[in-house]
């Protein structure tokens, strides 16, 4: 019978073991993808365009659109710009040490 490998053991066999360099990376890059599909569903939940989003802030479409597709070059700025004016948010953002 062959082995079903989970998501958890092909990436610490692909991407490394969590703490390594090339993991926290992986990791920090789904994260900011999950921010930009947050973004995304928040943005379609107000039934507003990406247009009448830039709108709002001062913005092309394009930009929101690579937002919503990889937020990992946002500013905070940018992101409270965007849930706060844009879509009448608030964001809630949680430190670990």
């Amino acid at each position: 019978m062959k082995h079903t490998h989970t998501w958890s053991e092909i990436k610490n066999e692909v991407y490394g073991q969590k703490g390594t360099a090339r993991r926290d990376e992986l990791e920090r890059d789904f994260k900011s993808f999950k921010i930009g599909m947050q973004l995304r569903e928040a943005r379609k939940k107000k039934n507003i365009t990406q247009n009448q989003l830039g709108e709002r802030i001062s913005k092309k479409r394009t930009f929101i659109s690579r937002i919503e597709n990889d937020a990992s070059n946002m500013t905070l700025k940018t992101l409270y710009d965007i849930v706060e004016k844009g879509l009448g948010g608030k964001i809630k953002i949680q430190i670990e040490v």
